[in-house]
C-alpha cells in the first residue's frame, strides 16, 4: 500500500480543472447569495445567526469524531463568548468552552498568522485535562514515534484505512505546510484554498488526537480570509457530520493515490454548497426568532417562562415534538404542576401561546409564530 504522502512533492496535488468548473461556480452563488442575506440582518441580528451557525459547528465537529457535547453547554459558552443573554442556560463544560474557542480564534482572528504554537494551542484547549476519554494523550505537542493509523473494525480484525507520514518527519511536513498557507497559496481559488488546507493537515496528522477537528478549523479559516469576514455564518462541519461515510471514502481515497485531488475537492465544493443551503435556512429560523421578539418587546416574562420560550423557538415551527405539555414545562422550568399550569395560562392569554387542536387528556400548545411571509 502507498499513501499519497510517501510520492516524492506529494503536496504539490493536481486535478481537473473542467470537472471543477460547475461545482465551483455553483458554491459561489449560493455563498454570494446567503451573504447577501446577511447583510440585511444587521448587527444585531447578524450576531444572533451566528450564535446559531457557531453552536452548530461546535455540536457537529465534536460529532464527527464521536464527542458528544450538550447543545446546551455549547450554547452557554457562545452566549458568554458573543454578548447575548445566558439567562436559563447551565454552565458551559470546559470542553466546549476549548472547542468554542478554537472555532472563535480561527475565525475572529483570521488575519492573524497561522504558526506552530497556534497549532499546539488549539490542540491544547480541545483537551484541557491532557485526556481524550480514559485516554492518556499528548496535548500541546506533536504525537509520538508509534505509527499513527486509522483503523475500523473489531480488536484482532482492524482494517487500517491510512496510516499517516512518521513522526520524525512532522517538523518538516509542518513547516512546508505553514510556508504553503501564508505564501504558497495565494494565488489558488480562495474555496480550493480552503480545501486543499484541509486535505493536506489531516493527511499529516500532526496530533495524537483533535486532527479532525484542527483540519476543519483552519477550513473556516481560509473560508474566512476569502471572504475577510470574521463570522460564519454556515456550517460546514453539519453537512460533514451528515454525509460522514462519504467525507471518509473520498479522503481515504485521495490519500492513498497518485495526487489527483480532483475527487476531493469536487466533493469538498458540492458539500460546501449544500452547507450554504443548509445555513439560509437556519438564517430565516433566526429572523423568525428576531420577529417574535420584537412582537413581544412590551409582554411581561418571567426567567422561566422566557426559558421555555426560548427552547420553543429554538425547536422552530412544528419542531418541539408533542407540543409543550404541562408535564414539559415542570420538567424544564423546575416547577410545581399548578405553577406550571398558572405561567402557561398567563402566556395563553398574553398570545405567547395557543392551545392545539384537541385536548382532553392530552392538552398541548405551541407558540403563536410570527407572520413569515414578509421576510
Amino acid at each position: 500500500m502507498r499513501y499519497v504522502w510517501q510520492n516524492e512533492n506529494w503536496a504539490e496535488f493536481t486535478w481537473d480543472s473542467d470537472s471543477l468548473i460547475k461545482p465551483l461556480g455553483q458554491a459561489r452563488m449560493h455563498q454570494g447569495r446567503l451573504l447577501s442575506k446577511v447583510d440585511a440582518l444587521g448587527l444585531k441580528f447578524s450576531r444572533e445567526a451566528q450564535a446559531e451557525i457557531l453552536i452548530e459547528e461546535t455540536v457537529k465537529t465534536a460529532a464527527i469524531e464521536g464527542q458528544t457535547l450538550q447543545r446546551d453547554s455549547v450554547r452557554s459558552s457562545v452566549a458568554r463568548r458573543l454578548g447575548l443573554p445566558t439567562a436559563g442556560l447551565p454552565a458551559a463544560s470546559r470542553s466546549a468552552d476549548g472547542l468554542v474557542d478554537l472555532l472563535l480564534d480561527a475565525t475572529a482572528n483570521y488575519n492573524h498568522p497561522l504558526t506552530t504554537e497556534r497549532l499546539m494551542a488549539w490542540q491544547a484547549a480541545l483537551f484541557p485535562t491532557g485526556y481524550s476519554g480514559l485516554r492518556k494523550i499528548l496535548a500541546g505537542q506533536w504525537r509520538g514515534p508509534e505509527p499513527m493509523q486509522v483503523v475500523s473494525g473489531p480488536v484482532g480484525r482492524e482494517k487500517v484505512h491510512f496510516e499517516a507520514p512518521p513522526s520524525d518527519r512532522l517538523d518538516r511536513e509542518i513547516k512546508d505546510f505553514l510556508q504553503w498557507w501564508e505564501r504558497g497559496s495565494q494565488k489558488i481559488e480562495g474555496l480550493l484554498r480552503a480545501a486543499i488546507a484541509h486535505f493536506r493537515f489531516v493527511t499529516i496528522h500532526p496530533f495524537e488526537d483533535g486532527n479532525g477537528r484542527i483540519a476543519r478549523a483552519l477550513t473556516d479559516m481560509a473560508l474566512a480570509q476569502d471572504e475577510k469576514l470574521g463570522s460564519r455564518f454556515y456550517s460546514l462541519s453539519t453537512r460533514i457530520m451528515a454525509e460522514r461515510d462519504e467525507y471518509y471514502r473520498v479522503l481515504e481515497r485521495c490519500q492513498k493515490g497518485n495526487g489527483d485531488i480532483t475527487g476531493w475537492l469536487v466533493w469538498f465544493l458540492e458539500c460546501f454548497e449544500r452547507a450554504v443551503e443548509h445555513s439560509e435556512t437556519l438564517i430565516s429560523t433566526v429572523l423568525t426568532k428576531a420577529r417574535f421578539w420584537q412582537r413581544h418587546g412590551q409582554t411581561l416574562f418571567n426567567e422561566r417562562q422566557r426559558k421555555v420560550v426560548n427552547r420553543l423557538l429554538d425547536a422552530g415551527p412544528g419542531g418541539f415534538e408533542g407540543g409543550l405539555t404541562t408535564r414539559k414545562y415542570v420538567s424544564m422550568a423546575k416547577v410545581s404542576r399548578a405553577t406550571a399550569f398558572r405561567e402557561i395560562s398567563a402566556l395563553v392569554a398574553r398570545q405567547v401561546l395557543r392551545q392545539n387542536p384537541g385536548g382532553g387528556r392530552n392538552v398541548s400548545y405551541d407558540l403563536v409564530w410570527p407572520d413569515t411571509e414578509s421576510t
